[in-house]
């Protein structure tokens, strides 16, 4: 069953603009509704006169958002905000915003990062900034890892529905499969959900502490992580702990998720983050 479209409360807005609000209605409303619906369905489904929409719809076929599709005279949603949406990739745009936040945040915390984005089952790095100094440690653009194994590809899975995780699971190669221990998983994944992000030991690289966070868009679906692999420095004078360089990343991963309409998880809480690793 394919969800309801989510309509705006206006009564709880600072600033109104009822026009705009009745024709993003009406486009979210037939974004659920493939084969289309009448002027008065329409009416019907947003509690709203036949009045008070029909000037909205004339405005949307002109401007061509919607199209009559005769016989029937049912509105249905045309390709043009497809369309709009890819001048301007996702993806593209998510990595122009991040890399001088990532650069940021290597400056602030003296770690490198990474990002890391879904792409057919398995996790690929899309961006990544070196930590300054002469030393450090960092996973190359173009990384393919495996989601279920570490920490931005756990991360990536615990904030997607409980459909769209297992569809993604489900293309796990043989190998993949016959090593994925379903308990063992399924516990990181409460863990990660309940403390908005992860923090264990890397599966790959002795020695390194892989610290990650969610970028979320307006459906609370993760669109991408941000991940520090943390190395403890001995040469500089003050060298940040995990919990500050947990801080930080909470702190660019919320931003960004902001500039694409999301929210952070959860607010970072180096108390409560401290209570949960003593209790392992």
């Amino acid at each position: 069953m394919n969800p309801s479209p989510v309509t705006h409360n206006a009564n709880t807005s600072r600033y109104r603009a009822p026009a705009l609000e009745k024709g993003l209605d009406i486009i979210e409303l037939l974004s659920d509704r493939p084969d289309g619906l009448s002027q008065t369905e329409i009416a019907r489904s947003l509690d709203r006169s036949v009045g008070e929409i029909f000037r909205m719809l004339n405005c949307l076929v002109e401007r061509g958002f919607l199209a009559i599709q005769r016989p029937g005279d049912r509105y249905i949603l045309t390709l043009k905000l497809f369309e709009l949406s890819h001048r301007n990739p996702p993806i593209h745009r998510l990595i122009t915003d991040a890399v001088p936040m990532m650069r940021e945040l290597a400056e602030r915390v003296h770690q490198s990062c990474h990002l890391v984005v879904i792409e057919a089952g398995h996790g690929v790095v899309v961006a990544q900034v070196d930590s300054p100094g002469y030393i450090g440690f960092s996973v190359r653009v173009g990384s393919v890892i495996q989601l279920h194994k570490a920490a931005s590809g756990r991360v990536l899975l615990t904030f997607q529905s409980s459909e769209d995780r297992e569809r993604i699971l489900a293309r796990r190669t043989e190998t993949e499969s016959a090593a994925f221990e379903r308990p063992r998983f399924d516990a990181a994944i409460d863990t990660i959900k309940k403390r908005g992000h992860e923090d264990c030991e890397s599966t790959r690289t002795r020695g390194v502490r892989d610290l990650s966070f969610p970028i979320l868009n307006h459906r609370g679906a993760a669109v991408a992580a941000l991940t520090i692999p943390f190395i403890e420095h001995l040469d500089l004078p003050v060298d940040p702990s995990p919990t500050a360089c947990k801080a930080a990343l909470a702190d660019i991963a919320g931003r960004l998720s902001a500039l694409i309409g999301g929210k952070p998880a959860l607010p970072f809480d180096p108390v409560a983050t401290r209570t949960t690793r003593r209790a392992k």
